[in-house]
């Protein structure tokens, strides 16, 4: 599927998984940031890249921020940004390859690809920017449940089918006064390599460690339960099966109209909103503080314990070489993440992003203006 301005594609929901080529108009940032993290000169469009391009390929979790961004930087003119949403393993491939200018990737590259990567890059390091954060929601479909509260450890039990039905004393622990019915617990995971999956089992193996002893992976390990493909094979399987759960990004948990449950990480009972998930993210912590290269230390943000905070999120990075482009190609790139950063996150909770909190922009644009 392509996104391009004017296709009657553009407001419609893309799945995770599917390869998608989008192809953006983004602005220049017309200088550098100021102290409050804003690029300086405000709005107004700095052409002095125009019709220049830059190139991109990977993660399919940022396609409906990547369909935001058109919309809201394509009026500010000149960079022109293409992007194919193949999957994070590909992406990567093209960008060690030296195919495209950057890889979207649901992960951090991984030793032997950081070597390859300082190749690629001229003898320079690869950075990671995570620019774009979703929520994974714990959706269900239960009726007359609309209300309804799970922790780590049940969540690791029902994933391994070690809790079985929906009246279960555990779950009615955490549900006092509900009325929960006896009907037998589906539940839903994906049938294909996935960075969500990756990531959910990774929040297990952290937060309920008694209870989840499988090591995280893009491939299921849990007992049991139903498989459906990809992002939108899960949504579509929870609305149609009664008694289903599954772990799937915000976004689709929206699309299908699913319940959502709140989460006990340790704090008491968390709404997924826009605001809590905001909340985690503002309190990353990253693997190598003070460097440059932005690892999300994601072992730490899923031990997140913080009352009103959110923090079953998936970081999807941009990797790009820190210097060794040829021309004038870093000085392109770092115009349009700049942009990116300060003028595209109006808006992105209501696809099931997370608009990215000030210190946390901030934080991100010291590395964009340090890219050679």
């Amino acid at each position: 599927m392509n996104l391009t301005r004017g296709s009657a594609t553009r407001t419609g929901a893309i799945a995770v998984g599917m390869v998608a080529a989008a192809t953006l108009t983004l602005s220049a940032c017309s200088g550098g940031a100021d102290s409050s993290g804003s690029a300086s000169g405000g709005s107004s469009a700095d052409n002095s890249f125009s019709g220049q391009s830059i190139s991109g390929e990977g993660s399919t979790a940022q396609q409906k921020a990547v369909q935001k961004f058109q919309d809201v930087l394509s009026g500010n003119g000149g960079i022109v940004l293409n992007y194919t949403g193949s999957g994070s393993g590909d992406g990567v491939k093209k960008f060690l390859a030296g195919d495209v200018d950057f890889a979207g990737s649901d992960s951090a590259l991984k030793e032997s690809e950081a070597a390859q990567a300082k190749t690629r890059c001229a003898g320079n390091d690869a950075w990671h920017i995570p620019l774009v954060a979703g929520p994974v929601a714990i959706a269900y479909n239960l009726s007359g449940v609309s209300d309804l509260t799970l922790n780590p450890s049940v969540l690791a039990k029902i994933f391994d089918s070690k809790i079985t039905t929906w009246n279960d004393p555990a779950i009615a622990a955490l549900n006092p006064g509900k009325s929960l019915p006896s009907e037998k617990i589906v539940p839903v995971h994906r049938s294909d390599s996935s960075g969500t999956t990756d990531n959910f089992q990774r929040f297990l193996q952290d937060t309920a460690k008694s209870d989840w002893p499988y090591e995280h992976d893009k491939t299921f390990k849990g007992q049991g339960g139903s498989a459906a493909a990809k992002s939108t094979g899960v949504g579509d399987t929870v609305k149609k099966t009664a008694g289903a759960i599954t772990y799937v990004e915000w976004g689709f948990a929206e699309q299908n109209k699913l319940g959502l449950a709140k989460v006990d990480f340790g704090s008491g009972a968390t709404e997924l909103t826009g605001d809590t998930a905001s909340k985690a993210l503002s309190e990353v912590q990253f693997k190598t503080p003070g460097s440059k290269d932005l690892q999300v230390d994601t072992d730490k943000l899923f031990e997140t314990k913080t009352a009103g905070a959110w923090p079953l999120l998936l970081t999807t990075y941009e990797v790009v070489c820190s210097k060794g482009y040829t021309g004038n190609k870093g000085a392109v790139l770092k115009s349009a993440l700049s942009t990116i950063v300060n003028q595209g996150q109006s808006g992105l909770s209501d696809i099931g992003y997370v608009a990215l909190p000030d210190s946390y922009k901030q934080t991100l644009l010291g590395t964009i203006n340090a890219l050679g």
